[in-house]
């Protein structure tokens, strides 16, 4: 097929290279987005982690910046270092110290949960309330896997320099929650093993969690602070098992700023102030939204400019090989067997054959492009007359024709082509070659192993044969009827020509091609008969048949003659019927009897047919049929069936006279209708009709007198006529008016027919 042709195929890999340069450019500018936007997402995450780091340290300062300022509180100092003597209680003291630690804490969340341990009253105090006894206060607000004995061991009774307890399960107020720990012991320079009090304040991971959550919240990741020592300081979106399995893994570097671990992106900075790692896990998807977002709209645009320049590619392509392959064909028609051999493309292929074509001898030319048909036509004629003797005897003929031809089973057939009936001049024999120049050319494109020679002027002979490797019957009848299906469409849309085929049995070798064709000849006379159109097989026309000679396929030649309107032929037919059963054979009275009745049903079977039913003998010639007397002589018998096929051709001649009339009526409508468009010529008037150019051209010719393009012009002519009598247009306007794009050539037309010119013309009509 042509799209499937070498030259189609290099427009296509031209073009399919022009597209793929740019979109490997695309690509490369692709990738060098996507990574660009990784990075930036990367530095974004890394930033927006060291942000949250630098707040975390500036409120821990502020925490121990308190810590600093309580101890420089002299009302602290003073109850801290007091001398107790019984129960007294400094109570204003204590109110003085708990109105200053009030106003500090009420301007930092940080501060919201602390205590001050005083060792002397053995006291602690909060934020509004005083317990006298730390068991009270224990009682409340308490580490829950922390007993009393330890809190008061481990808290309250050792010194603590600006020390941190991790994160740790704690209970305030009846609620559960997780803090961290900010110790120191007052005074500042304490080096004893019991300072006189001790500064607690408990930061909720809450606070901390919320100053990461430009992290977590908005990338929807993880969050995990700890200590110089890897203790816990806060934890968020992640176990604390996935943690310590993090830090277990060689594949990851706690040295790295930044790296993907199990398609999270890990962010780790290290604190240079007090040594707390802060890490950071980012889903990859989360961090390569707007990368995905470039990629996605990158893969449609691109699939759908790849989609639609490879669709025009195809276009392209197929219309720029198109007259290559055409001139191709037409070169290779020409000349025979002739490739494009091996190394050479199908342009030196054309300059070459041209050449040739030029400079070669006549007879050289005469040789290749003829003699081996007629050959082979000989070869083929021969072979479905039956005149070969031996299989011997047709291997070599075929091997001097170089047909090819398979000598296993297969199938003889006829194609006729219709649209030309009663039409015998050189134009239509012109154009008939040409159809089936056309039909061979097709069915040798269609790479099946045929072989095909002409059989008058509108029939084909058509031999498949099969080889050794083929199915079976079925299988390669329904491969030659989709084959010729195929052919029988392509012809009508293209060059809108109809054919019948009829094809014999399966001939079990080529021996036997010759009754296989005389099988096809039966079938196509039973189709002209029955009006089939299409692929007609014989075992679909077997009929029963009666002892006498009257066999099917002349039945049906009768019937075919009579509804062609041959009369000559018909009775031709009826007088052989007639001397071969009454001069060559003894019919009993019985016999010559059925015969006759059998030639009653003949003509009562064409009766049935539309144009015979729709006539107006059709009563009086059933009477007639019905009247004949099977008793009588066949004489008398013989004379009254040639009257009534007189009758039923006369039907059919006069129907095809009122064809041809209708025809020449539309085509005469239409020119009418159109004449003033330039563009009306013989192709788009036979395109109206639905007929060949040629037919209609004779057609016209015979019933008019009149050449089609001669009543064209002057039906142009006769409307310009009226134009110029009425003087309102130029002739230039008229020109166009009447179909004609140049004035020149409506001149030149209109002196040819009116003869004067349009000048002249219109000059003595004013006069």
């Amino acid at each position: 097929m042509l799209k499937h042709s070498r030259i189609f195929r290099r427009f296509l890999i031209s073009y399919i290279v022009i597209l793929i340069i740019p979109s490997a450019a695309g690509y490369m500018s692709y990738r060098t987005s996507i990574n660009v936007t990784q990075s930036i997402s990367i530095d974004n995450s890394v930033m927006q982690l060291q942000k949250s780091k630098e707040i975390l340290e500036r409120r821990m300062a502020e925490v121990e910046g308190y810590t600093r300022q309580l101890a420089l509180n002299q009302d602290l100092n003073v109850l801290m270092n007091e001398d107790m003597k019984g129960d007294k209680t400094n109570v204003y003291g204590v109110w003085k110290v708990m109105r200053d630690v009030m106003a500090v804490s009420q301007t930092n969340d940080f501060l919201q949960h602390f205590f001050i341990y005083l060792k002397n009253y053995n006291a602690i105090l909060t934020l509004g309330s005083s317990y006298f006894r730390p068991e009270y206060y224990y009682e409340t607000s308490h580490y829950t896997d922390m007993s009393l004995e330890e809190w008061k061991k481990t808290v309250l009774g050792e010194t603590h320099r600006s020390q941190i307890m991790p994160l740790r399960s704690y209970m305030d107020n009846g609620a559960q929650t997780s803090v961290i720990s900010y110790m120191q012991s007052l005074p500042l320079d304490s080096f004893s093993d019991s300072s006189p009090a001790t500064v607690v304040i408990t930061i909720d991971q809450k606070l901390i969690n919320s100053l990461l959550s430009g992290v977590t919240e908005r990338y929807n990741g993880w969050a995990h602070i700890s200590d110089a020592d890897g203790q816990t300081i806060s934890i968020q979106g992640i176990k604390e098992q996935e943690i310590d399995t993090l830090a277990a893994d060689p594949k990851f570097d706690e040295s790295k700023v930044n790296q993907f671990y199990n398609d999270d992106l890990v962010i780790t900075i290290r604190s240079k102030t007090n040594g707390w790692v802060y890490q950071a896990g980012i889903p990859r998807h989360v961090l390569m939204e707007n990368a995905n977002k470039i990629k996605l709209i990158t893969w449609w645009v691109t699939g759908i400019a790849l989609v639609l320049g490879l669709l025009v590619g195809l276009l392209l392509s197929y219309r720029n090989s198109a007259p290559i392959n055409r001139l191709l064909g037409i070169m290779k028609e020409n000349f025979g067997k002739d490739e494009v051999p091996a190394g050479r493309n199908e342009y030196d292929f054309l300059q070459g054959n041209i050449s040739n074509m030029l400079i070669n001898n006549k007879r050289l030319e005469t040789e290749l492009s003829r003699q081996m048909p007629l050959v082979r036509d000989a070869f083929l004629k021969r072979l479905i007359a039956g005149e070969f003797q031996s299989r011997e005897e047709i291997i070599a003929a075929a091997g001097q024709a170089d047909t090819g031809l398979s000598m296993n089973s297969g199938y003889a057939g006829i194609l006729q082509i219709h649209g030309y009936s009663g039409m015998d001049s050189v134009e239509i024999l012109n154009e008939l070659s040409a159809a089936r120049l056309l039909l061979k050319q097709a069915l040798q494109d269609s790479g099946s192993d045929i072989q095909m020679t002409d059989l008058g002027s509108d029939r084909m002979v058509l031999v498949f044969t099969s080889g050794e490797e083929e199915p079976g019957e079925e299988s390669r009848r329904a491969k030659i009827q989709h084959l010729l299906e195929q052919l029988a469409d392509f012809v009508l849309q293209e060059y809108r020509i109809t054919v019948t085929v009829a094809l014999g049995d399966s001939f079990p070798s080529v021996m036997e091609a010759s009754h296989s064709f005389e099988q096809a000849k039966q079938a196509l006379e039973y189709a002209a008969y029955m009006n089939r159109k299409g692929i007609l097989w014989f075992s679909d026309t077997r009929m029963e048949s009666a002892t006498y000679y009257y066999p099917l396929d002349i039945e049906l030649r009768l019937i075919s003659t009579i509804s062609s309107g041959d009369i000559e032929e018909a009775r031709r037919i009826v007088a052989s019927v007639i001397s071969q059963n009454v001069e060559n054979r003894e019919l009993s009275i019985d016999m010559k009897q059925q015969l006759i009745e059998e030639l009653k049903g003949t003509l009562l079977k064409l009766l049935d047919q539309k144009s015979f039913m729709e006539s107006e003998v059709f009563e009086n010639v059933k009477n007639r049929i019905i009247g004949i007397q099977a008793k009588e002589a066949i004489e008398p018998v013989t004379r009254e069936i040639d009257g009534i096929m007189e009758a039923l051709c006369g039907v059919i001649t006069s129907k095809r006279n009122d064809v041809h009339t209708r025809t020449i009526e539309q085509i005469t409508l239409y020119i009418a209708k159109t004449y003033m468009d330039p563009d009306l010529n013989l192709y788009r008037i036979a395109e109206k009709v639905e007929r060949p150019e040629k037919y209609i051209s004779q057609l016209f010719k015979d019933v008019t007198g009149t050449n089609l393009s001669d009543h064209l012009e002057k039906v142009r002519m006769d409307h310009a006529a009226v134009l110029l009598k009425k003087n309102d247009y130029t002739v230039d306007d008229i020109a166009s008016r009447v179909g004609y794009n140049s004035s020149h050539s409506f001149r030149r037309a209109f002196k040819r027919v009116m003869g004067v010119s349009p000048s002249s013309y219109r000059q003595s009509a004013g006069e």
